[in-house]
């Protein structure tokens, strides 16, 4: 019987059984191999503090207004880094067939129906590793922060946050020729954004505050920042160490308030820029070259090219029967754990 990751409740997260979906014109039947974990955003389901749980999303409005909860526990299907192989298509699917490993967004579960349109284009090669395929999505949201930054030939940027998104922002800034500062806590983090090219590395608990130190490094602040942690502090840290009419990308996933972010201080007095960069939309002065699609595209050809390490940042694969040991590990902020891969049963013997 399929199987899919649920938060039951805050703190609890389990794999349960579900009923499969039927294949229906235009589509076909996946079996997943690997889902990746986006800690960033699943954590706020595991916490509780989404804030689709706590209040009710008004679509055509765009707004977060006070009243029923846009979804409550239990809560399934999240997930949006998989990879599988096609074992049923619909007859009147012709683009695709069964036996092809495609990646995409279907969520952390065993069995999925999704619509031919959305895979055929997602066809791994065969030379290339499938638990790379989790990488597409992660990847294009790095990318899209970088595009958001505007990093260009020989300007500096820090890259505030060197988990697995930042740690793909680092490299792919520096593919473009950014010179990369990259910030995190973990001595660990900051070794291997070394290796993704980062040209300085700073620790982000330093007295004075890395945006000091940058500001010191860069000769005077550099051109623009990424933050990808999520933390208000970090947040206030990337403004503060940019130069004047600097440009910073906020580009993680922020819960609460934000009592860390002075917005009175360096941000006011040095006219800073403050953009957010969210997966849904690609920069607006891109929008006419640039979609979702050619964001992933670009971030797997990285990848399958060798030029971005995706398998380096692979901690730990594990059985989608232990999701809730992992994410008691990405709540306490396990070091050891960077990328996590739930590996379901259909995935290949070879590979387990």
């Amino acid at each position: 019987m399929p199987e899919i990751v649920q938060f039951t409740a805050p703190g609890t997260v389990e794999l349960v059984s579900t009923d499969a979906a039927p294949l229906v014109p235009g589509s076909v039947r996946i079996a997943t191999w690997y889902s990746g974990i986006s800690a960033g955003t699943e954590l706020t389901a595991y916490r509780g503090t989404n804030p689709y749980l706590t209040s009710t999303w008004d679509a055509q409005r765009r707004l977060f207004v006070p009243g029923e909860p846009s979804f409550g526990y239990p809560v399934q299907g999240w997930g949006y880094s998989e990879v599988g192989q096609i074992v049923e298509v619909a007859d009147d699917v012709a683009d695709v067939g069964v036996g092809e490993v495609v990646h995409g967004i279907w969520g952390h579960r065993s069995d999925a129906v999704m619509p031919a349109s959305a895979i055929a284009w997602r066809v791994l090669p065969r030379d290339v590793d499938p638990v790379l395929g989790t990488f597409a999505r992660v990847g294009s949201i790095a990318l899209n922060a970088v595009l958001a930054a505007d990093v260009r030939l020989g300007e500096k940027v820090a890259i505030f946050g060197q988990g697995v998104i930042g740690l793909l922002a680092t490299r792919l800034a520096t593919l473009s020729g950014g010179r990369v500062l990259a910030v995190d806590t973990q001595p660990r983090r900051l070794e291997i954004a070394t290796a993704f090219g980062a040209v300085e590395v700073v620790d982000a608990m330093r007295p004075g505050g890395a945006g000091e130190l940058i500001r010191e490094l860069t000769g005077g602040g550099a051109d623009s920042a990424i933050e990808l942690s999520g933390a208000d502090r970090a947040l206030h840290e990337a403004v503060r160490s940019v130069v004047v009419e600097g440009l910073v990308a906020a580009s993680g996933f922020y819960q609460g308030g934000a009592s860390n972010l002075r917005l009175g201080e360096e941000f006011h007095h040095n006219r800073v820029r403050i953009v957010a960069s969210q997966i849904s939309g690609v920069p607006v002065g891109l929008g006419g070259r640039w979609d979702q699609a050619r964001l992933v595209r670009t971030v797997m050809d990285q990848i399958s090219s060798g030029a971005v390490d995706a398998s380096a940042l692979v901690s730990d694969v594990v059985d989608a029967d232990a999701v809730a040991g992992v994410f008691e590990r990405l709540d306490s902020g396990d070091p050891e754990i960077l990328q996590a891969v739930l590996r379901f049963d259909a995935a290949p013997e070879r590979q387990r």
